[in-house]
């Protein structure tokens, strides 16, 4: 099982990761905003991540983290 890490205080929201996971397991959390005012990505069903890393690439601020 992979283990997806976001370092949520950076990331700003754009949804670039939410729109390449092949799985669509990500989305913009609705409750939760970071330090910098956004409404960080999240991932809503980490065992269904197949660690492609589509996401950690799409990623322009580098943010997410796949562990396998």
């Amino acid at each position: 099982m992979a283990k997806l890490t976001f370092r949520t205080d950076e990331c700003k929201g754009c949804g670039l990761c939410i729109a390449v996971c092949p799985k669509k397991i990500l989305q913009i959390s609705k409750d939760r905003i970071n330090k910098k005012g956004h409404h960080p990505a999240e991932c809503i069903d980490e065992g269904a991540c197949i660690a492609c890393a589509s996401c950690a690439t799409m990623c322009p601020d580098c943010i997410i983290k796949i562990e396998k």
